[in-house]
């Protein structure tokens, strides 16, 4: 018996748009991970990108429990000697809340080539406005 492989020409990718108002941080980014790598679908191969397209809007007014805002920071190292740099979730909520969002999905893929493949398609918009209409996104409830 042959195992099936989906071959790259023959994948449709679908577009989805998810509502992140009052929503959990950690509970949306697993459903959006799990649609991104191909995992809703019978086709799923880990090899392969398989995934959907998934548009994110309200990032703004997501919500985050317990008292991540102030525990939680984002490290990021410039290169150079001594250059590790710390923000508090809640600063970066306050100017950036689609890099929350990006972040916590991030932190859910494949750290490969294949994983920044798939992290790509991928696109937060912190209101309710987005340029993906062309696309005629589906909404994705959860």
């Amino acid at each position: 018996m042959k195992t099936y492989v989906p071959k790259a020409a023959d994948l449709t990718r679908k577009w989805f748009v998810v509502d992140a108002k009052n929503q959990v941080l950690g509970r949306l980014a697993t459903h959006v991970a799990h649609v991104l790598t191909g995992k809703h679908r019978p086709r799923y191969v880990p090899f392969l990108d398989t995934g959907d397209f998934v548009v994110v809007i309200n990032a703004a007014q997501i919500e985050v429990t317990g008292r991540k805002l102030e525990q939680r920071y984002y490290r990021h190292h410039t290169g150079y000697p001594g250059g590790l740099r710390e923000t508090q979730m809640k600063k970066v909520f306050a100017t950036k809340p689609e890099q929350v969002i990006r972040e916590a999905v991030w932190g859910m893929m494949p750290k490969t080539k294949l994983g920044r493949q798939m992290i790509k398609k991928l696109k937060v918009y912190r209101g309710a406005e987005h340029r993906h209409q062309a696309q005629r996104p589906e909404e994705l409830k959860f």
